[in-house]
């Protein structure tokens, strides 16, 4: 009787560890701009490759636009566990390791292609790994592209920045590259943007041609300096308990997705910042400001003691290597 019971009993769990296995793993992949931006188009190809490829073991719902969590709270989301997948800017990590603070000094990086260098260097994948003490794992970069400015006046040299208030995201370089020109940085949530320049709460920011398109900031800014004067870009991350208790096979998989993915985000990222930009000067509601060689170096002289004041911070060596991939 008591054999009987005992392998009644194993049966039970057999079927309640094949009914529990059976259900899919849900990630929830949340992020703050648009499905027609590079992080969109990504999330969304990440959602499909994985169902496809774990079809009943994995399902992944994405909540773009804030949705679910805005910026002041995905992280807090993602730590404990509410939300699974974020693409942050890299501008967000500063309270959890200083180097990545490199990704926002200003006029650092030359171009994307230099960028692409620098992430795949030993050092810029050092950094993707270097929150997993405080629960981040980070699996990928995604291009967002480089930015640009816009204000309610025509920026050349700059000094045209004195005294404007520019919307920036929570980082403490991005304040002092503000500073630097004598402006007045206020943070601000990404969804806020568009209201803020409308009422007068900030005259500019600083974005990338598809940023500003997908929220329409053409249609409260009459202003846009081609500048190029750093990056935004996104990493991907997870919560790393969540990662790390994922089955193997499942993780690998996903690993893999990612690379494919990445790839795919940021071949498209240059081709929509392209077509944004095409865009905007269509709809003519914005000048858009081309600078001389000269007057970009006046900006570039103006905001390069950034990098002196966050040395200490980021590493000496990492800026070396930063800069050490603009050379082709």
């Amino acid at each position: 009787m008591l054999k009987t019971t005992v392998k009644a009993l194993a049966c039970a769990l057999s079927l309640t560890a094949g009914l529990a296995f059976a259900d899919p793993i849900t990630i929830k992949f949340a992020h703050v701009v648009a499905d027609n931006t590079p992080k969109g188009q990504g999330a969304l190809l990440f959602k499909k490759l994985a169902e496809e490829r774990l079809p009943g073991k994995v399902k992944v719902e994405v909540y773009p636009n804030s949705s679910l969590y805005g910026d002041g709270k995905e992280m807090e989301a993602l730590l404990l566990g509410d939300v699974h997948m974020l693409a942050p800017s890299l501008a967000k990590f500063e309270h959890y390791n200083k180097g990545i603070q490199i990704f926002d000094l200003p006029f650092l990086f030359d171009d994307i292609e230099a960028v692409d260098r620098f992430q795949a260097s030993p050092q810029g994948q050092k950094l993707l790994s270097s929150m997993e003490d405080k629960g981040i794992t980070g699996l990928a970069y995604w291009h967002n592209g480089m930015k640009q400015l816009s204000s309610n006046k025509a920026m050349h040299e700059p000094k045209d920045a004195r005294g404007l208030k520019f919307r920036v995201q929570a980082s403490n370089v991005l304040d002092e590259q503000f500073k630097a020109i004598r402006a007045n940085p206020r943070k601000m949530s990404f969804s806020e943007v568009y209201q803020g320049l409308q009422t007068g709460v900030v005259n500019g920011t600083e974005n990338t041609w598809s940023n500003y398109y997908s929220q329409k900031v053409h249609e409260v800014q009459p202003y846009f300096t081609h500048s190029e004067h750093g990056v935004i870009d996104y990493m991907v991350i997870t919560n790393t308990k969540f990662w790390k208790g994922l089955p193997e096979d499942v993780r690998g998989e996903l690993k893999t997705i990612m690379g494919e993915v990445t790839r795919e985000v940021n071949r498209q990222a240059d081709d929509l910042n392209r077509e944004a930009r095409e865009a905007i000067a269509k709809a003519g509601t914005s000048e858009i400001i081309e600078l001389t060689p000269e007057q970009r170096a006046k900006w570039r002289e103006a905001m390069q003691p950034v990098w002196k004041k966050f040395e200490g911070e980021i590493g000496k060596d990492l800026i070396e290597a930063a800069q050490a991939s603009n050379k082709s």
